[in-house]
């Protein structure tokens, strides 16, 4: 946070695997899409010396040409890793994507760090995702520091966004958010703005001039001293209202002149306990520069101010039988416990694992147990299994750099795991450990696909298997009513990435189809039927007659069959048979094609012959008889409906409570939450909701959440039943 003396860059940027605990820094950048996030880290990287003047990585490639889905999309749609070193430090920097359908690998990297950097852009300001997201880690304390970018932009004022940022993330104690740093501008060019040149330490008193490529410290002249002092008494003021040692504040306000080194101490304190949350500015390297404008503050913040994995608790563990097990934090001699934060497949070195080890070392070619992470209702399979590790290696953009080891506290890249999973645990096999998972959020979105060819359809199974044990917010369906491969997404760019994946990583070509609901039928009313099935012609010939009345059960009941024939009518032997021919009909339907349930069907006569009555023959006549019946009966489409869970913020609770009216709903209540917030319970047909995972993101802004579960199947308005039927009709 201060004016440090800093390694060479040089020699700085070779992250490798870190030698112990307290030498590692895992921080995740979390910010909307175009805040800017992995120009930070390109900016970091290249102030650390990871990469040349031409933003190539040392070793080769650059840092943003990991998937070329994301050069095409142009945007970040998956965690990535960059470790580059700082004053002897290992820094971890995870980007995330800032969308929100990939907010699956923002929870990975959430989870795979111990700390974060929220990068907001001065231009567009705060995201309601990005408070979200600082409530969620809020929530279980992790430590944090806000970044603005885009300083550059005409209307960026850094001072009022420094506001924002207090009223936003500060809730009841606004001056826990304060800036570190002011921006320092030059003079203003001919379009009328004044560039930003450099930063004023507020702490050290001392200037920070970025304009010639490379950091320079000067001392404060004229007019800047006074907005200096101005600013420094309400950062003390904060700095010292965390402080651990209750009579600074005492001493300060009795005119007492606090060591600078006294306030670094405690303000690195504070951020590391998660109490207080610094303000910086950075801005990327000009042309041909060596430092991007905060970076240097930015690095020194990370190592001085961050937490080590060793003040981050290890997440739950059990036996893989459920019993708890306690693991002394990060210790690289303890058991091994380890966990899979993202699978993704390399064309050059197949499938790859990003692994962050909370306990134990990893060590290249070791074998370890991999116990799965149970997501059987996402079309994950359950396992547990012993495998080989791989070779281990460090990212960087395409480059993986060979590591020996990985100890507790680290992360590293894992080779040829084939069987692990994102989620899973990996621990010794002498000594198998499950760690408990992370919160994951549903996939909402259904994607209906088919194969486009016969080739694609032998590949098919194979690529959504291995597209969903990379991601596990997505859900394999195969369903049984509607005879659909469905793919379960978080949004419309998630589905794209999916079906992108699928063709060039897996040589797949699929097409979207409409995604259908798994409707029923049902009776209005009694009807009866006659199936008569009589053939003659050479040999043995067809008899079979049979007589039945349907009426409507309740809804649940499903099929019941009532035997009432009298006087051996219908021989015994082929009453079953009967039984059979009718729910088979029943399965296919009597209207348009869905299934039929909640009736009873009673028997009550028919005729056989001796010889050519057979088996086949009163199954026939069964299933002739169910559609004579529905033929002259009034017969009900059911339609399933959800339950639908809504969170949104107040503002949004007409809008969206208009709009629920609008799909057929019924709302069955409301209940405040937390934050300004609102939870509204709603009964939906699920036919129209099938897009709602998009609709409520626009509707609120990004800042809706809802969950959705099914509760029943009732009686479809007549006016959308005839539609349904007119269209299974014109299909056949």
């Amino acid at each position: 946070m201060g004016d440090k003396a800093h390694t060479h860059p040089g020699a700085a940027g070779r992250a490798q695997a870190a030698d112990r605990p307290t030498s590692v820094r895992n921080v995740v950048l979390v910010g909307h899409s175009g805040s800017g996030k992995t120009t930070l880290v390109e900016a970091l990287a290249l102030t650390a010396g990871a990469v040349n003047r031409a933003g190539r990585v040392e070793d080769g490639g650059t840092l943003s040409d990991y998937d070329e889905i994301e050069h095409r999309q142009q945007r970040s749609v998956q965690l990535s890793l960059v470790p580059v070193e700082w004053n002897g430090i290992k820094v971890n920097l995870l980007d995330t994507p800032g969308y929100a359908d990939f907010v699956g690998e923002l929870r990975a990297g959430l989870r795979a760090a111990d700390a974060a950097l929220f990068v907001v852009s001065a231009a567009d300001g705060v995201d309601g995702s990005t408070r979200m997201v600082w409530d969620e880690c809020a929530a279980v304390g992790m430590p944090r520091a806000i970044v603005v970018t885009h300083l550059e932009a005409a209307r960026a004022d850094f001072e009022e966004m420094t506001r924002v940022c207090a009223e936003t993330f500060g809730g009841d104690d606004p001056d826990a958010v304060l800036p570190l740093y002011l921006p320092l501008r030059g003079p203003e060019g001919p379009d009328g703005h004044a560039p930003v040149t450099g930063l004023i330490g507020l702490l050290t008193r001392k200037l920070f001039d970025y304009s010639g490529g490379e950091r320079v410290a000067n001392e404060p002249v004229g007019d800047q001293v006074p907005m200096i002092e101005e600013a420094r008494g309400r950062l003390i003021e904060g700095i010292i209202s965390e402080s651990e040692d209750e009579t600074l504040m005492d001493r300060y306000l009795g005119g007492e002149d606090v060591d600078v080194r006294t306030l670094i101490d405690d303000a690195e304190r504070a951020v590391a306990r998660g109490v207080f949350f610094p303000v910086l500015a950075a801005a990327p390297a000009a042309p041909g520069a060596r430092q991007g404008l905060g970076t240097v503050e930015l690095l020194d913040l990370i190592t001085g101010g961050f937490p080590t994995p060793l003040e981050h608790g290890t997440p739950a563990v059990t036996t893989p039988d459920g019993r708890p097990r306690e693991l002394k934090p990060c210790d690289p001699d303890a058991p091994l416990a380890a966990e899979v934060v993202k699978t993704s497949s390399d064309p050059y070195v197949g499938r790859l694992s990003l692994v962050r080890v909370f306990s134990g070392t990893l060590r290249a070619d070791q074998t370890v147990h991999v116990s799965g992470h149970g997501l059987t209702d996402r079309g994950h399979e359950d396992h547990d299994v012993d495998e080989r590790v791989g070779a281990l290696s460090t990212p960087f953009g395409k480059v993986q750099r060979p590591v020996s080891h990985v100890i507790a506290g680290d992360l590293a890249c894992v080779a040829k795991l084939s069987r692990a999973e994102t989620g899973d645990t990996l621990s010794s096999k002498d000594d198998p450990l499950v760690m408990e998972p992370w919160e994951m959020p549903d996939p909402l979105l259904p994607l209906a696909i088919e194969a486009h060819s016969k080739a694609d359809e032998d590949k098919l199974s194979q690529g959504l298997a291995r597209l969903v044990a990379e991601d596990p917010t997505m859900r394999l369906e195969q369903n049984q009513d509607t005879h659909q491969v469905v793919l379960w997404c978080l949004g419309e760019a998630h589905a794209d990435v999916a079906l992108e994946r699928l063709r060039s990583r897996y040589g797949v070509q699929v097409d979207v189809v409409p995604h259908r609901v798994s409707l029923r039928e049902t009776f209005g009313g009694k009807a009866s039927g006659r199936g008569r099935h009589v053939k003659q012609s050479g040999g043995h010939g067809q008899f079979a007659i049979c007589e039945i009345e349907v009426e409507p059960l309740p809804n649940g009941s499903g099929i019941e069959f009532v035997d009432k024939v009298v006087g051996g009518a219908v021989p015994r032997q082929f009453i079953p048979s009967v039984e059979k021919g009718v729910r088979a009909q029943a399965l296919k339907g009597v209207a348009a094609g869905h299934p039929l349930v909640d009736v009873r069907v009673t028997l009550l006569d028919g005729k056989a012959h001796s010889v050519d009555s057979s088996d086949a023959a009163f199954q026939t006549a069964g299933a002739l008889a169910l559609r004579e019946a529905a033929a002259d009966a009034k017969i009900h489409l059911l339609e399933p409906v959800a339950e639908v869970s809504v969170l949104i913020g107040d503002d949004y609770v007409g809008a969206v409570m208009s709009d629920l009216s609008g799909r057929r709903g019924r709302v069955l209540g409301t209940e405040q939450s937390p934050g300004g917030r609102t939870l509204i319970r709603a009964e939906v047909p699920e036919i129209e909701i099938g897009r709602y995972a998009v609709d409520l993101r626009s509707l609120s802004h990004g800042t809706g959440r809802f969950s959705r579960r099914h509760v029943r199947h009732e009686p479809m308005p007549p006016q959308v039943a005839e539609r349904i039927k007119e269209e299974a009709h014109a299909a056949t």
